[in-house]
């Protein structure tokens, strides 16, 4: 049977895929189709082919599954940020646990020697993000949109409310959105380059309370921003109110010129005892709850009992060093970002700690210089790298150097399994792996995971 684009089919889902859309069969072929859950019946029409699989819309929902929620959301499944809210939280929690171990399994090779630890989920799975960006636009009426960005477009759904991020956003986007009306500021347009205000950026520290807002620009000044200053001032513990320069035609939101208006230029947060600033540009984990169940997990993976010395690679501003310092005899820093290595040291120092140095560039280019040309060695080895996961020639020198313990944490289950089976391969045995949930409602997920010296 010849399957075509515009088909409409009745199909069960069966799976659910790396992405959280669910996938049915039909003849035999198979079907991925976002919004649709395990145990749902659902009338799809066919959307794209390929040559062995096909991707269809969700038309109408015939036999819910047991596990479909109704979300809080109203723009859940239309909005690219909550891809999931619709699935029952715990059912969040065992996708997320079976999405890193079939990870392990398929691309790492490991069998019935993973030691995986139940997943840590949240208490409250919403209102935990500590940082939003709101892109700004005009709909065709000539109306200021402000909000997020439908699933897989730059089209913007326009909201001042979204139920995982930190709730003093919304007065916040309205307080900007009636400024910008109210004193006609221009606001960029993609297609044409031209415009001002381009995004807004929100940090709030939620142990602190302080509040940051950072507005984006296609220029090197905002008018009117002394009664902007005013109105955002009126919201309690605004503390840092600042504009980020950003004239390049690019998705890369931030740009590298910031420019304070009021307050102070970052703002404080903690996670456990530790204290960090956090500037607009400053790399910073967006769940703090979580993220310091994440950190005490890779401080007792790396079981430091005060003589060790530990290199952190990929460490940002710090976040994960400064914790490893606490019971740690030295900890080195590496990072690409000069800006993240200048806030891991004054991180350092508003933490009295000593004991942890930094140094800028690529981890496995500094790794590999101070191993060969200055004989540095590691008792203990910490990695935390971006979803591409880690450089091969970094992970040579990983081997090379053989640290009595490698704590590897991840944001992208594939690469980590990738990695893992490297590791394992040469001379690293698995020992542990514990599922974090930092992105309730999302298909992301953290993993911590110790492996040792065989």
């Amino acid at each position: 049977m010849t399957i075509n684009k515009n088909d409409e089919f009745i199909i069960d889902i069966f799976d659910i895929g790396s992405e959280g859309e669910g996938i049915g069969r039909h003849e035999g072929f198979t079907l991925f189709v976002k919004n649709a859950l395990v145990g749902d019946k659902v009338k799809v029409k066919v959307m794209k082919m390929k040559k062995n699989y096909g991707y269809a819309r969700l038309m109408e929902i015939l036999e819910p599954s047991k596990d479909r929620v109704k979300p809080k959301c109203e723009l859940a499944g239309k909005c690219g940020g909550c891809s999931i809210q619709h699935l029952d939280y715990q059912k969040q929690l065992e996708y997320k646990q079976n999405k890193v171990k079939n990870c392990l399994v398929r691309i790492g090779g490991f069998r019935d020697e993973i030691n995986l630890e139940p997943i840590i989920g949240m208490e409250n799975p919403f209102y935990y993000r500590n940082k939003a960006q709101f892109p700004v636009s005009k709909d065709k009426d000539g109306n200021v949109v402000i909000g997020f960005y439908a699933g897989g477009t730059h089209s913007i759904i326009d909201t001042s409310h979204c139920y995982i991020q930190a709730e003093v956003n919304e007065p916040i986007i309205q307080k900007i959105r009636e400024f910008l009306v109210q004193h006609n500021i221009s606001i960029y347009n993609e297609e044409t380059h031209e415009g001002l205000v381009r995004h807004i950026l929100t940090r709030v520290g939620f142990t602190t309370g302080e509040i940051m807002v950072c507005l984006i620009i296609n220029g090197n000044d905002l008018p009117k921003k002394e009664k902007l200053i005013q109105s955002l001032c009126e919201i309690p513990n605004m503390t840092s109110i600042s504009l980020n320069v950003n004239k390049e035609k690019t998705n890369v939101i931030l740009g590298d010129r910031v420019t304070p208006l009021w307050g102070q230029p970052y703002i404080t947060d903690y996670i456990g005892d530790i204290k960090y600033q956090i500037s607009p540009l400053s790399f910073y984990q967006v769940n703090p709850v979580q993220t310091r169940k994440l950190y005490e997990t890779a401080l007792s993976f790396a079981d430091l009992h005060g003589d060790e010395v530990v290199w952190d690679l990929y460490c940002g501003i710090g976040t994960i060093s400064l914790f490893l310092a606490q019971k740690a005899k030295q900890v080195y820093g590496v990072e690409i970002v000069p800006q993240a290595i200048q806030d891991a040291k004054q991180n350092a120092l508003i933490n009295n700690i000593t004991n942890a140095e930094f140094f800028v560039g690529a981890a496995e280019d500094v790794l590999l210089v101070k191993y060969k040309e200055e004989s540095i060695y590691a008792d203990v080895i910490v990695v935390d790298p971006p979803r591409k996961g880690c450089d091969e020639s970094l992970l040579e020198t990983i081997i090379s150097m053989a640290p009595k313990r490698v704590v590897y944490v991840s944001c992208d289950p594939a690469t980590l399994a990738r990695d893992l089976k490297y590791l394992s391969n040469n001379g690293y045995e698995l020992k542990k792996v514990q599922v974090v949930d930092q992105f309730g409602h999302s298909v992301h997920v953290e993993t911590v995971v110790k492996l040792e010296k065989k």
